[in-house]
C-alpha cells in the first residue's frame, strides 16, 4: 500500500517542482555561477524593437543582440543604444526591474532623407485640417493643368503622384478672387472659410466644387458660434475620458496645446507653478522608466501621459506659435520646428533628431498621416520663385 502511494507522490512532487521552475523561468529567474557557486537570481526582460528592424542593440557599449529580440538582464540601469547603418542612432537609459518587461522601441530616421517636390506651379496659404488628413491651398498662377482658385487634397485616400494633379478644386476665380483668399477649416473638417481681400467671407463645402459660394459676411457671428460649439463638444468629449481627480489636475494646471491622436497624451503649457499630485497609486509596473518631472513651471511645455500618470518637460518655453510643436501620427513622438530646422523627438523629450535643416516658409510643417514623410513649404531659398510643397522621406 505504501509503495502504491509513494510513486504517485513522487510524480506529483516532480510535476510541482517542474511547474514552479517553468513559472520562475518565465518571470526571468536564471541559474548562474558568477560567484563561484550556483545561484538562482531574478532578472528582468528587455524587449528591443526598431523600425526599420534588423538594427544592432548595444547594452552599456557592448553589442548584445539585434532588434526584435528579448533578452534577460539583471535588475539595474542600462545604457541602451540601437544602431542601423544609414540611420541616426537611438539611445536611452533604461531601468530593468525584476520580473518586469522593459521596452526599447526605436523609431529610426535616415541620415540622408529624400527630398521630393509634390507641387511645381507654386501654392499659397496651405492649411491642414484638424484631423491632419486634408490639405487646402490656393493656386494663383494659371497653368494648362490648374486653374486659379482653392484646392483640397485628402492625403489619406490614395497614393500621391503630384499634389496638384491629385487635388480637387472647390472654388475658382470666375466670380470671386479665391486664389488670394485666407483659409480656415471648420472643426469637423467638412467646410472651409475663405476670406477675400475685400473682407468678404464665404463658407465652402470642402468636398465638392462650389458653383454658388455661400456669402456669410453678415452672418459670421452665427458661423463662429456654431464652430465654437463643435470645438467645445470635442474638448468635453476628450475631458470626459479622464477620471475626476485627473480632470481637476488638468483644468487647474494645463493650457492644452494638443492631444495625441490616440488621445492618451496631452501636450500642454503650464498655466501656473505647481507640483502635480500622483493620480495613479500604486505606480504602474512596466511603465516608462525615463525620469519624469512633476514640479511644473509656468509657461514651460510638458507632455502628460494619462495612461501612466507620468509628466515630462519638453521645453522651457515656446516663443513662437503652438504649431511649432505638435504630435507625430504614432502618438509617441513630437515634431519640433525651430531655428529653420525640423526635428522629431520622443514624447519624453529623448532622442531629438533633426530630419531637415534648411529654408521653409512660415513654419509650415506637418507629418504625413502614416508617418512616412514630413511635408514642408519652401522655395529652397530662391526668393524669385513661389514656394512649393516638398516631402522629406523618413523611411
Amino acid at each position: 500500500m505504501k509503495k502504491q502511494l509513494f510513486f504517485p507522490l513522487i510524480i506529483l512532487l516532480f510535476l510541482f517542482l517542474g511547474t514552479t521552475l517553468v513559472v520562475l523561468y518565465g518571470k526571468g529567474y536564471r541559474f548562474n555561477f558568477e560567484k563561484g557557486r550556483p545561484d538562482f537570481n531574478g532578472t528582468g526582460l528587455l524587449v528591443a524593437t526598431s523600425l526599420p528592424d534588423g538594427a544592432q542593440v548595444f547594452i552599456n557599449g557592448h553589442l548584445t543582440t539585434a532588434t526584435d529580440n528579448t533578452i534577460n538582464l539583471a535588475p539595474k540601469s542600462y545604457d541602451v543604444k540601437i544602431i542601423k547603418e544609414g540611420y541616426f542612432p537611438w539611445e536611452k537609459n533604461l531601468i530593468v526591474k525584476n520580473e518586469v518587461v522593459t521596452k526599447a522601441e526605436a523609431l529610426l530616421f535616415p541620415t540622408t532623407p529624400k527630398l521630393e517636390s509634390i507641387t511645381n506651379t507654386g501654392i499659397e496659404n496651405p492649411i491642414l485640417d484638424p484631423t491632419g488628413t486634408k490639405l487646402a491651398f490656393t493656386v494663383a498662377s494659371q497653368s494648362a493643368v490648374k486653374k486659379r482658385g482653392i484646392y483640397v487634397l485628402d492625403i489619406s485616400s490614395r497614393p500621391i503622384l503630384t499634389l496638384q494633379s491629385s487635388s480637387n478644386q472647390i472654388a475658382d476665380d470666375t466670380l470671386y478672387v479665391f486664389s488670394k483668399a485666407q483659409l480656415a477649416w471648420s472643426p469637423d473638417g467638412a467646410q472651409l472659410m475663405a476670406t477675400l481681400s475685400g473682407q468678404s467671407t464665404f463658407l465652402l463645402d470642402a468636398r465638392n466644387f462650389n458653383q454658388t459660394p455661400q456669402d456669410v459676411t453678415e452672418t459670421m457671428s452665427a458661423v463662429n458660434s456654431n464652430w465654437q460649439k463643435l470645438q467645445e463638444e470635442k474638448r468635453k468629449a476628450q475631458m470626459d475620458t479622464l477620471k475626476t481627480k485627473l480632470r481637476e489636475v488638468v483644468v487647474e494646471n494645463f493650457s492644452i496645446l494638443a492631444w495625441s491622436l490616440d488621445e492618451t497624451k496631452i501636450l500642454y503649457k503650464a498655466s501656473q507653478d505647481n507640483v502635480l499630485p500622483v493620480v495613479i497609486e500604486p505606480r504602474l509596473i512596466g511603465a516608462n522608466t525615463v525620469p519624469e518631472q512633476r514640479i511644473i513651471k509656468k509657461d514651460s511645455i510638458y507632455v502628460y501621459d494619462t495612461k501612466e500618470d507620468h509628466n515630462y518637460r519638453i521645453l522651457d518655453s515656446l516663443s513662437s506659435s503652438s504649431k511649432a510643436l505638435n504630435w507625430f501620427p504614432d502618438s509617441k513622438h513630437l515634431v519640433y520646428v525651430h531655428d529653420q530646422k525640423v526635428s522629431i523627438m520622443e514624447y519624453d523629450a529623448t532622442n531629438q533628431t533633426t530630419v531637415y535643416a534648411g529654408p521653409f516658409v512660415d513654419s509650415f510643417v506637418f507629418p504625413w498621416p502614416d508617418g512616412s514623410k514630413i511635408v514642408i513649404l519652401t522655395n529652397l531659398g530662391n526668393l524669385n520663385i513661389a514656394p512649393n510643397l516638398y516631402t522629406i522621406g523618413l523611411k
